[in-house]
């Protein structure tokens, strides 16, 4: 997986398991992954350090690839979407389904 993959990957399963994680977590997440900022101007704006911003980062990928390799749920939506495609249902039924999702 190149860097650009993995980068997609993080924040698709951010977005499914982002309620478990601390405000200060979901904090420096969103700033680094919907708001593009760098480890440096994330530091600055919070009045941390460098490190802790890169050490919080770690840690959620981590507990995000482990919450997926026990829950699934990331490739169970994948999949659910991919049986929608490949199936001849109304588009309206499927757009309410991928809301859901």
């Amino acid at each position: 997986m190149n860097e650009l993959e993995e980068f997609v990957y993080i924040n698709n399963l951010y977005d499914i398991y982002r309620a478990l994680f601390t405000d200060k977590q979901i904090l420096i997440m969103d700033k680094y992954y919907k708001f593009n900022l760098s480890l440096s101007e994330i530091a600055e704006e919070l009045e941390i350090s460098r490190s802790a911003v890169l050490d919080t980062i770690n840690h959620v990928k981590n507990k995000l690839i482990d919450y997926e390799n026990k829950l699934n749920l990331y490739k169970k939506h994948n999949k659910i979407k991919e049986i929608l495609d490949k199936n001849k249902i109304e588009e309206k039924i499927k757009e309410e389904i991928y809301k859901e999702l």
